[in-house]
């Protein structure tokens, strides 16, 4: 079960860099091949929103379906295993948000600078004229 958080914690890794790469300034050549290369990755990169919906419905189900410790009943230990996993779910749920975040706000530096760029050729096309 871990190796699944692992995949989605370098999946936002990589889409936070690519996200401040996108948005650093740089020559108009190197942007556009990077915007080119990333718009080519973000179709077959798109299996992280479900991903990460289904394992936020995982955290959903297991939240519902835990056994509670708040009764004098419990032992220390046991109370701290309740909290720690709580804690876990709640770093899962902040980690599943911000891969869709992420992937969607590197979707639309892509789109954005698309459109600039075709605004670009229909402006340099109008003067020509």
């Amino acid at each position: 079960m871990a190796l699944q958080w692992v995949i989605l914690t370098y999946l936002v890794a990589v889409e936070a860099a690519i996200a401040v790469l996108l948005t650093l300034p740089s020559p108009k050549l190197v942007k556009n091949r990077l915007v080119s290369l990333v718009s080519l990755i973000l179709q077959p990169a798109l299996f992280v929103v479900p991903f990460a919906g289904f394992q936020l419905l995982d955290i959903y189900w297991k939240n519902e379906h835990r056994l509670m410790c708040t009764s004098e009943i419990c032992t220390a230990s046991e109370r701290d295993r309740y909290e720690k996993s709580i804690y876990k779910a709640q770093r899962n749920v902040i980690l599943c948000a911000a891969s869709i975040l992420l992937y969607w706000s590197v979707y639309r530096i892509c789109k954005y600078h698309k459109e600039i760029q075709h605004l670009e050729e229909v402006e340099k096309k109008s003067k020509e004229l």
